[in-house]
């Protein structure tokens, strides 16, 4: 059922991204303590840039995902969470010369998943997390539309309710711009 759910979304995405409403699209692959996700997206660049004046820049992007997490846990009680998310992601990035890029990046987002536990031994208290990451990459291609990249996010609520387990994630993401 979840695969049917992204697969509709990815291409509504693309049809909306034909339409020029997004800038691009993302995808999320990666797993955690006996967890696994999967995510799709819209991009939106923004048109700001800061320390532009070197052979690095600040900019960014806004990044809205939805996906799912699987449990596989021994302990049993395993879940599949579905997960939306909206994200500022901020990137230092080499400035766009030669058809590759490389850069690192950082975010923290809010999301909204449910249920609220994965597994027998992991719950996270409440719908609302926040996730955070920290990743490297690059940015490829004629137009340098093309992004492969490592992300390790952390998802928690803050400790806004009881219990926070949290979970880490080692996620390889792809994006494709217009």
């Amino acid at each position: 059922m979840t695969v049917k759910i992204l697969v509709c979304l990815l291409a509504a995405l693309l049809m909306i991204g034909n339409a020029g409403a997004v800038d691009g699209l993302s995808f999320e692959a990666g797993s955690g303590e006996y967890t696994n996700a999967k995510r799709v997206g819209a991009v939106w660049n923004w048109q700001k840039q800061w320390l532009s004046d070197g052979a690095w820049q600040l900019t960014g992007f806004w990044e809205a995902m939805a996906g799912s997490w699987r449990g596989h846990s021994p302990a049993g009680n395993n879940r599949t969470i579905t997960d939306l998310g909206i994200t500022p992601v901020f990137r230092l990035q080499q400035r766009k010369r030669t058809g590759f890029a490389p850069y690192v990046e950082g975010a923290i987002g809010v999301h909204l998943i449910s249920p609220t536990y994965i597994y027998a031994d992991r719950k996270f208290g409440s719908a609302f997390q926040f996730g955070d990451h920290v990743g490297f990459g690059a940015s490829f291609g004629e137009r340098e539309q093309f992004d492969i990249g490592y992300r390790l996010q952390h998802l928690s609520n803050g400790d806004i309710k009881q219990p926070n387990q949290g979970v880490n994630l080692n996620e390889v993401h792809l994006i494709y711009r217009f």
